[in-house]
């Protein structure tokens, strides 16, 4: 689904983003956070953070060398060997922090033993994490009255890639089995055998009337991209995921379908039918678009971590306070 673009170019074309946080802190002041390990090898230049999202509070850099000067070291969970050999060796100096950057459910951590009580500041999705990293909906006073709900030639689309039972995915799996039974679904990525371009991304999702935003595997706070992509193109997701009171804390509850709605998925695909064919019903689904604006996530291949790492490059220019070492798994798993 991910295509290497050599610029961001067609991004600044398509995407208007939100410049969120302003730093006033002089160069002399700003800490420094090391990038021990880049998540997933995807690397991409550190002056983005400043270009993207107008954070430019920390300087960034993946210079092990620098170790004993880092004010924090930022640590991606997935990439830690099960011995922890690939961890910085040398003992922690008192003034620095260690984050620990995981982004994947509880279903697909692989526990490290070892690890419980290496660090004191959390980097993830979750709302409880020290550093809570989401695709926040921007609230506006002055109505927007310039949103068109864009022309559908799909009614029901899915794209993914994520095939594995490992990862929890068969409820998933299931859901997506059943409904087809009694509505077509338009599929892109591996289960297809076809995958979209980066620039096709939002274009295609915007000529859907519904997208099946279902998740890879249940947990709080679990809500990612596959909601945020339909509510910035103009469809409506379909959500699999936690309760709908969880998505509530984050989206507006007129902004998308829950399948725990419905009973099972033969009335599920029976409701969408029937919207299809009522326009007015279907436009209240963008009601929330008079006041609330989504933001557009990044779609590249190697883009997957940039909005993590600035945010925690943010968060360590503002936040100079002591904060204690923590047992990672007894929050994370509870």
């Amino acid at each position: 689904m991910h295509e290497t673009i050599s610029s961001y170019e067609h991004i600044q074309k398509n995407f208007t983003f939100f410049n969120s946080f302003n730093n006033t802190s002089s160069p002399e002041d700003k800490p420094l956070l090391l990038l021990w390990f880049w998540p997933e090898n995807y690397r991409w230049d550190f002056n983005d953070c400043k270009t993207i999202y107008n954070i430019d509070g920390c300087h960034l850099t993946d210079d092990r060398n620098l170790y004993d000067q880092a004010d924090a070291v930022l640590i991606f969970h997935k990439a830690i060997s099960p011995d922890l050999s690939n961890l910085p060796q040398s003992p922690r100096p008192p003034f620095q922090k260690w984050i620990w950057l995981h982004v994947e459910s509880p279903t697909n951590t692989p526990r490290k033993a070892g690890i419980e009580k290496l660090f004191n500041l959390t980097l993830s999705y979750r709302r409880d994490a020290d550093i809570s990293v989401r695709y926040k909906l921007t609230v506006n006073k002055k109505p927007n009255e310039d949103f068109v709900i864009p022309k559908k030639d799909k009614l029901l689309c899915w794209f993914v890639s994520n095939l594995a039972p490992s990862t929890g995915v068969g409820t998933r799996m299931n859901y997506y089995n059943e409904l087809k039974k009694y509505i077509n679904v338009t599929v892109f990525g591996g289960l297809a055998g076809s995958h979209l371009r980066s620039e096709e991304y939002y274009s295609t999702m915007a000529s859907c009337k519904f997208y099946l935003s279902f998740e890879n595997s249940i947990h709080r706070d679990y809500i990612t991209e596959k909601i945020n992509g339909p509510l910035v193109a103009g469809t409506v997701p379909v959500v699999l995921g936690p309760p709908r009171e969880n998505y509530e804390q984050f989206t507006p509850g007129n902004a998308f379908i829950h399948t725990k709605d419905f009973p099972h998925p033969k009335a599920l695909a029976k409701y969408l039918l029937q919207l299809d064919k009522d326009d007015e019903a279907y436009k209240r689904y963008f009601d929330w678009r008079k006041h609330v604006t989504a933001t557009p996530h990044l779609v590249i291949w190697n883009q997957e971590f940039i909005i993590y790492i600035c945010h925690a490059c943010e968060y360590i220019g503002r936040h100079r306070e002591y904060k204690a070492a923590q047992d990672i798994y007894k929050w994370w798993f509870s």
